[in-house]
């Protein structure tokens, strides 16, 4: 009776969830994929699976893509034969997949409507389904399961308003969770929440998470010039990255970057919109504060670096761990603002250290860590975070031992792709 009454009102909600995803596709000037989104796969692009077992991993939008990275490594260096799909609901999450070395095919995760699910997994018909984090949709985990198909809730967590709100629908989603083959959490009161919600524990493991893994290379000195070069930031100047920032915070970062102009060493903002269709409505708010700036999809490489004032509005997607790479300081946004915040592992794991406002909901492990481990500060707003910003970019010492801690945290907490393949080789035919 539950499911009858969840595609019901499934059904009802097509000419809904269609205009919202035709408005969504046509203002941010993006393919609708509608075709794939109802589970109709083109057979060109099957070709590719054609005769070889797939394992199937589901990462809903970019930060989650990103995540799955170590995953996707670990699992390709261990089942080189087997092919690997990665499915997204945004459309920046597909741009970010289609990067990944070891992808072989990138889809986009159909609707929960019974037939697109069963159209997607009877056109891809993978051995094992692969889901990030808690994306719990009923229609898709039931038709695996109707088709044997192993599906595992990897780097799983729960936020505290998530929490509650699936506890108040456990009724619903416990039985769907059972239907699962296993649940890797990232911590154990994660673990705990996921049970209370309905999880048997005989399903639950503790995996850590998969962004401590987040594999980061070491930049000599002539690549983050090179680096440098190629966004023309000046050699000369300290860089300020304001990283995945959303509406509401690019006033209090823009102002705090204009007092922070008041020290003795040159200064550059990269400024990077979490959406980059924003990117236009932010060039507003500098223009509006007298601030020159350019774009990063308009940048060539013969151009003249930026000068110590001036903003570099990034547009595009994908390139945050290039930038942090050269920033000496970096604020990660959506922390500022009630949006759960972002991940401030990237910038740690780059030895730069990282300030973040009190929003972290959706990163309250990871944000804890760091701010124990001494790798970052957290701002209670924009009056604070300019109080920090000017004393940190006055302090070189500060800044390395932070810089020094983040790396040191990551290095401590890595290895949760093992755990995770440990767990997942159990269903591996």
């Amino acid at each position: 009776m539950i499911i009858f009454l969840y595609n019901l009102l499934a059904v009802i909600s097509i000419p809904f969830v269609v205009s919202y995803h035709l408005y969504r596709s046509i203002s941010r000037g993006r393919k609708t994929a509608f075709i794939e989104r109802f589970g109709f796969i083109p057979a060109s692009e099957l070709k590719t699976l054609a005769g070889s077992e797939v394992i199937w991993l589901h990462a809903v939008s970019v930060g989650e893509t990103i995540a799955a990275v170590p995953l996707v490594k670990a699992l390709r260096q261990r089942y080189p034969r087997k092919k690997i799909v990665v499915s997204n609901v945004t459309e920046t999450g597909r741009e970010v997949a289609e990067k990944i070395a070891g992808v072989d095919l990138c889809i986009y995760f159909p609707f929960d409507y019974p037939f697109a699910v069963a159209g997607a997994l009877n056109r891809v018909r993978p051995s094992l389904v692969l889901i990030m984090e808690t994306e719990i949709w009923p229609n898709f985990i039931r038709k695996a399961r109707a088709l044997h198909i192993p599906v595992v809730l990897v780097n799983g967590r729960i936020s505290d308003r998530s929490f509650r709100r699936y506890l108040k629908l456990s009724w619903f989603f416990g039985p769907v969770l059972r239907l699962l083959s296993a649940i890797c959490m990232q911590s154990g009161e994660d673990a705990r929440r996921i049970q209370a919600v309905g999880a048997l524990p005989a399903q639950v493991q503790v995996t850590r998470n998969l962004k401590y893994d987040i594999a980061v290379p070491t930049r000599s000195v002539t690549e983050r010039e090179q680096i440098k070069a190629s966004y023309c930031l000046p050699g000369d100047v300290l860089i300020f990255t304001a990283g995945s920032t959303h509406e509401g915070e690019e006033m209090p970062v823009i102002a705090a970057y204009q007092a922070a102009q008041t020290g003795d060493k040159g200064l550059v903002m990269v400024l990077v919109p979490r959406h980059p269709e924003r990117a236009r409505q932010v060039a507003g708010l500098l223009a509006a504060a007298g601030i020159s700036y350019r774009f990063r999809s308009a940048l060539h490489e013969n151009e003249g670096a930026l000068a110590a004032g001036e903003v570099l509005l990034v547009d595009t997607v994908g390139e945050l761990l290039n930038l942090y790479a050269v920033s000496d300081l970096v604020f990660v946004g959506g922390s500022l603002v009630p949006t759960g915040g972002h991940n401030v592992l990237e910038p740690a794991a780059l030895s730069v250290p990282v300030i973040f406002g009190p929003h972290m909901d959706n990163f309250r492990e990871i944000s804890a860590l760091v701010l124990a481990g001494g790798a970052g500060i957290r701002v209670a707003d924009g009056d604070e975070l300019a109080a920090q910003l000017q004393a940190l970019l006055k302090d070189s010492g500060r800044r390395r031992q932070m810089g020094a801690c983040g790396a040191m945290l990551i290095a401590e907490n890595s290895g949760s792709a093992d755990l995770h393949c440990t767990v997942i080789e159990r269903f591996i035919r």
